[in-house]
Formats: structure tokens, C-alpha cells, sequence
């Protein structure tokens, strides 16, 4: 679900303002409203149909499974990168890229959701739910990755679109960005790190921050809980979508200690709308789709979420995957929000077109140079032709 700007164009060539505005709110709005939804959709899917059908009598043992599922997988996935990224790719066979990449995906996203509820799970059966314990584990989270610079790995949908694009479908970032041509054994232990203490702490933030809203917003009112997490949430979010250019005006202007202090407040404020968002559809689809076949609930938000996400080509926005570092961006782009969609899809379109005009041009150009040789040796002959005439004129007359 993280995502960088590091790469990503920051306006269409050829295009105005205007355009450009109403691109990027449109991909704003796909983000909150398509995207998100089926992101959370999944999430809950997943997590429940856990619940239900893998040790229900057993919370701890539950969990433990979901811990074990999670980091393997993620060690998996981390560890052959390299070598899907090597045999697998459209150039080779474009059929079977697309259906390696999309069982990719599906695996990926399964064991993400098992790494975050393992931790999830086993946080609440060994600790307690009330206030102080609670900001505990959020504080420490906080100030560990704040700490570390790995703050915006806590970003998701809403705030976050990965597309899946063929370029980098299989890399997944670690912290210390150790590859396995430098060392094996640090490599090892960089993915190590990034999985076990990265997702962690991201882990002990987001279930910190979720269990205080329920706390403290109608905690005796589900139905109201849920639409107040809903309001919350979207409200925060579109004041987090409006302040984006303030936001990246003041950063860019900041260095050092305080552009990374402010990007970081920035992002914990736009968690805030983001979680709430996640817990208003995710307690919405628990009271109003199928409440008494909790089961089927899932399996259907399962389904149409997952094919709608693979169809739209964003269905890596279901991954928590690769650790992003806090202010690693140049200037202001720091605290842009990775929402591009249509915007990359036109921009590739423009880039296809642009290509084809080069190719024509290249060919018209080769053309001229044909025609231009044809010309040129023409007149050579004819300038030959003449000159030998001249020649044996001039020898007849001496003789």
C-alpha cells in the first residue's frame, strides 16, 4: 500500500493548468472513492474469513498461524525477487507475465493481511485494551519509525495508489536497500529487519490509533461509530487532498531537521482520516452486508473486490509491501500523495503518440535522404556524360 513519487512525472507536457487539475482530482476522487473501498474490502475479507475458519476456538494459536504465514511469505517474496523479475516478463511471454504476476499479487496479498493480523491479534491477547496501554504501543511505534525515518510506510489508500505497472512489479524496497550482490548474509538480515521490526511498528501505530477512535466515538453506538468514522475520516482526508499544494510550498522551502519534521506531521495527520475511513467501510460492510452470514459477507466483498482491483490495474494497492524512507524525495514532493492513475495512463498514451511521431519522422527523413542520393547521383552522371563529350569533341578537332 506505500507508494513513492520518486520518478513519477509532475505535470503533462503539452497540457494546462486547467487539465492537469481536473486529472489529479479526478484521480483524488478514484482514489477515495473506487479504490480505498475495495482496498478495505479485501482487507476485511481476508482477515474475517481468518477468524472464522483457522483455529476460531484458539485466539492465540490463530494468530500465531497469521504471524507465521505473514513473515515467510514476506521473506519469500522479499528474498527470490531477483529471480521472478529475471524469468518473468512481458517481452519474453506477455500471457504468461500477466497470469505470473497476478498469482503474485493474490499470494502477496494474502500474506500481507496474515502479517498484519498475526501481530494484531497477538498485541490483544497479551496486552489491554484501555487508553494507556494503548497510546503505549502507539507511542513507541511513533517515535520508533519517526526515529528511524520510516514514518510514511504507515500511508495506504486513500492517500496511496500502486499501480501494476511492469517496471519494478516484483521489487520489494528494504530499509538499508542491501542487495544480494554486495552480501548474502546482509541482505538476509536487512529483509529481516524490514519485515520484523519495519512492519511491526506499523503494526502497533495502526492498531493503536484504530482502537482509540473506538474508545472514544460512540463506543456504545456501532451504527454511529461506523458513520462517524466515515464523516471523520473522508473530511480529514479531503483537507489532506486541499492542503497538498500549501503543503508541498512550505516543505520545499524547509531543510534538513524541519522539512523532515514537518512531512512527518503531515503524515500522521493524513493517518488519522485514513484509518477512520478504513474503520467506517470496514464496520459498514460488517452491519449492513449479510450481517447474520458473516461468511458469505466475505467471500463476496473477496471476490468482487479482488477482480475489480485486477481489472482497474491498480491491484498492488492491496500490498504492504518494500520500506519507503521519510523525506527521501526531492524539495516538496515529500508529502505528495501517490494518487496517479489517469494521469500515468495519459501520459503513457501522449508517450506512445510522441514515439509514433518520431518513427514517422525517422522514416520521412530516411526517405528524403533516398530521394536526395537518387538526385545527386544523377546529376553525377549527367555531369560525367558532359564532360566526356567535351573531351572527345576537343579530340576530334586536334585531329
Amino acid at each position: 500500500m506505500r507508494g513513492s513519487t520518486v520518478g513519477l512525472p509532475d505535470t503533462f507536457q503539452g497540457s494546462g493548468t486547467t487539465y492537469y487539475t481536473l486529472i489529479t482530482v479526478l484521480d483524488l476522487l478514484f482514489s477515495a472513492l473506487i479504490v480505498c473501498p475495495c482496498v478495505v474490502s479485501y482487507w476485511r475479507s481476508v482477515w474475517t474469513l481468518m477468524d472464522i475458519y483457522v483455529s476460531p476456538n484458539d485466539h492465540l494459536l490463530s494468530a500465531v498461524i497469521s504471524t507465521s504465514v505473514g513473515v515467510c511469505g514476506h521473506l519469500f517474496f522479499l528474498l527470490f525477487q531477483k529471480v521472478l523479475e529475471n524469468n518473468f516478463h512481458p517481452d519474453r511471454s506477455r500471457i504468461l507475465f500477466y497470469i505470473v504476476s497476478r498469482l503474485y499479487t493474490i499470494c502477496f496479498a494474502f500474506t500481507c493481511v496474515n502479517g498484519w493480523r498475526g501481530p494484531w491479534e497477538i498485541l490483544t491477547v497479551h496486552t489491554r485494551t484501555d487508553f494507556k496501554s494503548v497510546m503505549v504501543t502507539t507511542t513507541v511505534g511513533l517515535v520508533a519509525l519517526i526515529s528511524m525515518r520510516a514514518l510514511r510506510n504507515v500511508s495506504s489508500p486513500p492517500c496511496v495508489i500502486v499501480n501494476d505497472s511492469v517496471k519494478g512489479y516484483f521489487e520489494v524496497l528494504t530499509m538499508f536497500r542491501v542487495t544480494v550482490k554486495e552480501k548474502v548474509s546482509l541482505f538476509i538480515l536487512d529483509c529481516l529487519f524490514s519485515v520484523l521490526i519495519i512492519g511491526t511498528l506499523v503494526v502497533f501505530v495502526w492498531r493503536g490509533m484504530w482502537i482509540i477512535v473506538d474508545l472514544f466515538l460512540f463506543p456504545d453506538d456501532r451504527i454511529a461509530s461506523a458513520h462517524g468514522s466515515l464523516i471523520l475520516g473522508y473530511s480529514i482526508i479531503a483537507i489532506v487532498y486541499l492542503l497538498q499544494p500549501i503543503i508541498r510550498s512550505i516543505c520545499s522551502k524547509l531543510t534538513g531537521a524541519g522539512r523532515l519534521l514537518f512531512a512527518d506531521m503531515f503524515i500522521i495527520f493524513s493517518l488519522i482520516g485514513t484509518i477512520n475511513v478504513w474503520r467506517g467501510i470496514w464496520m459498514s460492510l460488517d452491519i449492513y452486508l449479510l450481517p447474520d452470514n458473516q461468511a458469505m459477507s466475505c467471500w463476496i466483498t473477496f471476490v468482487v473486490s479482488l477482480t475489480l482491483l485486477i481489472l482497474l490495474g491498480c491491484a498492488n494497492s492491496l500490498l504492504v509491501r518494500g520500506v519507503y524512507i521519510d523525506a527521501e524525495e526531492p524539495n516538496g514532493k515529500c508529502v505528495v500523495l501517490p494518487c496517479y492513475y489517469l494521469r500515468l495512463i495519459f501520459q503513457a498514451e501522449k508517450l506512445k503518440k510522441f514515439n509514433l511521431k518520431m518513427q514517422m519522422s525517422d522514416k520521412m527523413g530516411k526517405y528524403q535522404m533516398k530521394e536526395n542520393n537518387h538526385v545527386v547521383a544523377i546529376n553525377t552522371i549527367s555531369t560525367i556524360v558532359e564532360a566526356n563529350d567535351k573531351k572527345m569533341s576537343n579530340y576530334s578537332e586536334i585531329s
